[in-house]
């Protein structure tokens, strides 16, 4: 199960020996993800050193700073999960909608790498992935090939970032800064919708057995640290915004399929609280709604297939969401013109407005489907939806100018703001959604037959293992087995000194 990254137990005492020197003359201490869970745990004296520790640079220390609760300043620590609730005055809906902001994380100003955490660090304290030999690629649509570049500089390993050439530039430029070497970053054709292809050029590279791929798509890693680590900071921000009250529920969790990773937060909450789990998708490729295809832009919700890490059977909802309404949006969201309409003109509060900031293109789409489902479902005051910013605005400034010319003929003004408001948020319907059904559930799971099992080798009854909910619940169990082999890492390679200082 080692291709899973399914180690519960070192498998090479070798390479882990390696690997423990290496982190010794690096001063590389790994946090547990019981301390990414709950930040409180770490210790006093790393969280002082912290605070003169540059939150976008590639320090050792910054691994404690890979989970939900940093500040606004992301150098020191929230009591609960930085957040932005959206008013009815925009979403249109009672229901209270509020979204986690990922672009407080350190180094990539997203949450994906946290993912790209918990798929390396098991393989590392495991003894099967060595820093001083091998290379880690990490193929996305790209924020996780971003995280992880950024963990593997950080743990002294090469990192490969293999994803769609047409993704935003700043993606690119990013990634120039952070690899060792200009080759590993390799672009393959297509954009958000050309996985496939991604597959492909992993394939040719896994042949060198220095390449180790972290495929997030199927690392249960990506699933596990979500539902420990996401699930809690998603709980933590509901029982602050309850404050006691016995009538608020948590009525649903959103989130776009992407590699299913941050969806494992909603059987967390769902188990929890008995919220709704709704999977969202780009409109132009409907795979999991209506079996279809095709090519977007809401970048990071990469499809065409079915994750092998996606819970499909504790899944509710289906919903899908055009690029055309979050390309307009986040112009209007952007934009001098946009914002001036929507405050002068919508009465939004400029303070609230200034925030969109923290909103990416996949945030909108998170936004859209969430305020579909509150209208799906009739939810009211009382009703909580969750959500995730996955990143913010700026790794999309490249994007304003292109969809500006693609939808306004090159120029935002108070007419076209206005309407792209009604057509891209007022009108938002629950028009393509799907509640979905034990069969429709069945439909969906089957469609990852032709990728996991007919492509990438998975046998008929790994695959089908993953029908039971108890199958999902037991992953849970490596996280204590993890933890166990990251606290031996850290007491061999003398980081228990700093851990304790």
């Amino acid at each position: 199960m080692a291709r899973l990254g399914l180690e519960r137990s070192v498998i090479n005492a070798e390479i882990l020996g390696r690997t423990v020197g290496r982190f010794r003359q690096a001063d590389v201490v790994l946090p547990t993800i019981a301390q990414l869970k709950d930040p409180s745990t770490i210790p006093a004296g790393v969280q002082e050193k912290l605070r003169a520790v540059d939150p976008d640079g590639p320090h050792p220390l910054n691994l404690f700073r890979v989970h939900w609760f940093n500040d606004a300043s992301r150098k020191g620590l929230a009591d609960v999960p930085e957040h932005i609730e959206l008013p009815e005055q925009l979403t249109g809906v009672k229901a209270r909608i509020v979204l986690l902001l990922g672009n407080r994380f350190p180094m990539i100003r997203a949450h994906k790498v946290l993912a790209a955490y918990g798929c390396l660090i098991p393989r590392i304290a495991s003894g099967e992935f060595d820093p001083t030999r091998h290379r880690a690629v990490w193929p996305s649509t790209g924020n996780f090939c971003r995280g992880g570049v950024a963990i593997s500089r950080i743990l002294g390993c090469r990192g490969v970032a293999v994803l769609p050439e047409n993704m935003s530039s700043e993606r690119f430029e990013w990634l120039k800064k952070w690899v060792v070497d200009p080759t590993d970053v390799i672009r393959t054709p297509g954009s958000e919708s050309n996985v496939k292809e991604i597959y492909d050029a992993c394939a040719v590279l896994d042949h060198d057995p220095v390449n180790i791929i972290f495929n997030q798509f199927c690392e249960f890693g990506n699933y596990i640290i979500h539902r420990s680590c996401t699930g809690a900071a998603m709980e933590r921000v509901f029982s602050h915004l309850a404050n006691g009250s016995a009538n608020a529920r948590l009525a649903a969790y959103v989130s776009a399929s992407g590699s299913a990773g941050t969806l494992a937060a909603g059987d967390h909450l769902k188990q929890k609280f008995g919220a709704k789990i709704v999977a969202v998708e780009a409109l132009e490729c409907p795979t999991l709604l209506y079996n279809g295809f095709g090519e977007h832009n809401i970048q990071g919700i990469g499809d065409k297939h079915v994750p092998y890490i996606h819970n499909v059977m504790n899944t509710d909802v289906v919903a899908a969401v055009s690029d055309c309404a979050t390309d307009t949006l986040f112009v209007l969201f952007n934009t001098a013109e946009g914002r001036k309409y929507l405050i002068e003109r919508r009465g939004l509060d400029a303070e609230l407005v200034s925030k969109f900031r923290n909103l990416g293109l996949s945030s909108l789409c998170n936004i859209l489907a969430a305020i579909k489902t509150a209208k799906y479902y009739d939810l009211g005051s009382n009703d909580i939806v969750l959500s995730v910013a996955t990143d913010g605005a700026e790794l999309y400034e490249s994007e304003i100018s292109k969809a500006t010319v693609r939808y306004f003929g090159n120029r935002l003004d108070a007419v076209s703001a206005g309407e792209t408001w009604g057509r891209s948020m007022v009108a938002t319907t629950v028009d393509h959604m799907l509640e979905l059904n034990r069969f429709d559930r069945k439909r969906i799971f089957n469609l990852g037959y032709f990728t996991w099992v007919e492509q990438q080798g998975i046998s008929l009854e790994e695959f089908n293992a993953r029908l039971e909910q108890s199958y999902w619940d037991g992953l849970m169990e490596l996280v204590p087995a993890w933890d166990a082999m990251i606290a031996d890492v850290n007491a061999r390679s003398g980081a228990a000194s700093v851990l304790n200082a």
